[in-house]
């Protein structure tokens, strides 16, 4: 096995030197630094996880808390996971994925067992049970999701509220007066899931401000429920042609099912989603869609969540903007509907 003293000597520095390199707990010149990882890459070297985690009374593991839930898409939560686990790499972080619904036990056992430095949490709730107990815990942790009361806590998320109003503000602006929100399923609303039910308030606001008739429906996705909602929809509010949709499972039932009705899209009826870009981009036609910024958020948390590790605990609020694409799934609203 390779040591550290060799890895100076190839190096031709200390030894201490190499382990500020490693550690990056000193600022070394650029120089000597190519030096060590050229001495480290050639000689193959590699830190002994236990020494390392003694020398500095840590374990170099994040916990990603990730419950995987039949009525969540997965895609874009595995998508959060890999960019998570890239980023910790960048730190020399270890990343340990728990799947189960952890609750406040995983908090707690993350916490008092040492098994890693820190904690980012995921699928967060608007009164999420787990935030009382990472009040009283001492361990550094951040949320991808905003509760209702963020207060103390670093959290960092898409802006939902202010996404709900953009799609919004996009059908108004092109005419459509009778617009629906296809959700999430009916679970995930009564969870109080935070990126649904912001979307949703930010969606009910901004439709009251902008003097539009909007209607609301959860939906499980599947080809069958999808075709129930709309047809709700449709005998409630024959005059809706606006649709936003946040269920990326919902949106192939709704573009065929409203091809089978006779309504073109988006000559007849306009179709924004909530949803990644590979998913707005493989629908045809493509859709104007809000993209979920998954990489830029776990690279945000790993990179707060090292913050706090290196002595700055002060809490902190990250949303994203929303950037809304426009495609060629939405246009003006039929002269009727206008």
């Amino acid at each position: 096995m390779v040591t550290i003293a060799e890895v100076a000597r190839q190096a031709g520095v200390s030894s201490s030197t190499v382990s500020y390199v490693l550690s990056r707990k000193r600022s070394i010149s650029e120089d000597t630094r190519r030096k060590v990882e050229a001495a480290i890459a050639e000689l193959g070297y590699h830190p002994h996880a236990g020494a390392r985690a003694l020398a500095s009374n840590r374990s170099n593991t994040l916990a990603l808390m990730v419950p995987l839930r039949s009525d969540m898409y997965v895609p874009v939560i595995m998508e959060i996971a890999m960019a998570v686990t890239t980023e910790a790499r960048e730190f020399g972080q270890d990343v340990l994925l728990l799947t189960k619904d952890e609750g406040t036990g995983g908090v707690r056992r993350i916490s008092g067992s040492g098994v890693a430095d820190a904690m980012i949490l995921m699928d967060v709730e608007l009164d999420d049970d787990r935030i009382p107990v990472l009040r009283e815990t001492d361990t550094p942790a951040v949320l991808i999701g905003l509760p209702a009361d963020a207060a103390g806590l670093t959290c960092v998320d898409l802006d939902f509220d202010a996404t709900g109003a953009a799609c919004v503000d996009h059908l108004a602006d092109l005419g459509h007066r009778d617009v629906a929100l296809i959700g999430e399923s009916e679970a995930v609303y009564r969870r109080h899931t935070g990126f649904a039910a912001r979307t949703l308030a930010g969606f009910q606001r901004r439709v009251a401000e902008r003097g539009i008739r909007a209607v609301h429906r959860p939906c499980e996705g599947t080809y069958e429920s999808t075709a129930g909602v709309l047809a709700r929809i449709l005998e409630e509010r024959p005059s809706t042609t606006g649709f936003v949709v946040q269920n990326e499972a919902a949106i192939a039932p709704l573009l065929s099912l409203l091809r089978l009705s006779r309504r073109l899209v988006p000559e007849d009826a306009s179709v924004v989603a909530i949803c990644p870009d590979q998913v707005a981009l493989q629908s045809s036609p493509r859709l104007t869609s809000v993209s979920i910024p998954a990489q830029e958020m776990g690279r945000h948390a790993v990179r707060q969540v090292m913050t706090q590790l290196e002595g700055d605990r002060r809490s902190s609020l990250m949303l994203l903007p929303p950037l809304l694409t426009v495609r060629e799934s939405s246009a003006a609203a039929p002269a009727s509907a206008s």
